[in-house]
């Protein structure tokens, strides 16, 4: 599907124009993708790059145009189970036009920073700082999972929780990965200032942009030890709340076998002084043994502290 934007008012707006000079492409249909690679001269491998989301960031050079592609997330869904992935978006900058190819839809243009426009560049750093904040939101989101998780494992003995846990840490492991590449690609692309044709307000962004992304690193590094370290203590915690729970359902055995054997005794088919003298009251006596038994095996075990 094709979206055609244009700067107007400093601002992004939609047009109609054939020759928009921002052409945004969602999953491109066959005949899309021969316009792209046909009609614009874009390289099919690379292309190809774009839509695949385990291909590494990267800034490459055409005789036409400048080929760019940055991670960034994958939208969420509940179907994938805690388990948060990468999608690739590709930048194709022309002399005077602007190319964006995503797999999915959700490469906005909106936000305080698409707010003042001044030319392509802008829009593609932009794009880039865009892609960088969404990680930084996507792991506030897996810090407040990771607490919610935490809470519910402390009390359960099921591997479920737990299980998310891990899902949550193979996914911090992509993010990191995702997050250094798109730095490697924010160092090219400050190495390449001149071929892409940045002014020194870019060159200023820039280097905004690449402060914002080293943070977003140290973020997603710190979450990542923090979460590594809270499933291995967690899965200790499941243990042995596991323990606890075998340790009180032993002591209502016990509790339950004196009674037990008490009637057992009192119930066997022989004659019994203590029945045969008490009369009426042998059942309320045995009763009261029972009873007193079964204090005796509570007040043991506190004593015990088991």
């Amino acid at each position: 599907m094709f979206n055609r934007l244009e700067i107007r008012d400093r601002k992004l707006a939609e047009t109609d124009d054939e020759n928009a000079p921002i052409l945004l492409c969602t999953d491109p249909t066959e005949e899309e993708r021969a316009y792209l690679i046909d009609g614009l001269g874009i390289d099919l491998h690379t292309l190809a790059s774009s839509l695949d989301p385990n291909e590494l960031g990267r800034v490459e050079f055409e005789p036409d145009h400048a080929a760019i592609i940055i991670k960034r997330p994958k939208q969420y869904c509940s179907e994938d189970n805690f388990f948060f992935k990468i999608s690739s978006v590709g930048i194709f900058m022309f002399r005077e036009r602007l190319v964006f190819v995503v797999s999915e839809e959700g490469l906005r243009f909106e936000g305080k920073h698409f707010q003042q426009i001044r030319n392509l560049e802008d829009v593609m750093l932009k794009v880039i700082f865009r892609c960088v904040w969404h990680f930084e939101e996507h792991l506030n989101v897996f810090n407040m999972i990771a607490e919610e998780l935490e809470q519910k494992v402390n009390t359960s003995m099921e591997n479920k929780h737990l299980l998310h846990m891990f899902t949550l840490e193979k996914s911090l492991v992509y993010y990191l990965n995702a997050i250094g590449s798109n730095g490697r690609v924010i160092e090219r692309i400050r190495a390449s200032i001149n071929r892409l044709g940045l002014t020194p307000e870019d060159c200023e962004f820039l280097d905004d942009l690449t402060i914002e992304n080293a943070q977003c690193q140290e973020m997603a590094s710190t979450y990542s030890q923090v979460l590594s370290g809270l499933v291995g203590a967690r899965v200790s915690v499941v243990s042995n709340n596991l323990n606890v729970t075998m340790k009180r359902l032993m002591l209502v055995t016990i509790g339950l076998m004196v009674p037990t054997a008490i009637f057992s005794i009192f119930g066997m088919n022989v004659k019994l002084p203590v029945v045969e003298q008490s009369g009426a009251f042998g059942f309320w006596i045995v009763l009261a043994l029972a009873a007193a038994s079964s204090g005796v095996v509570f007040m043991v075990s506190k004593w015990m502290k088991w």
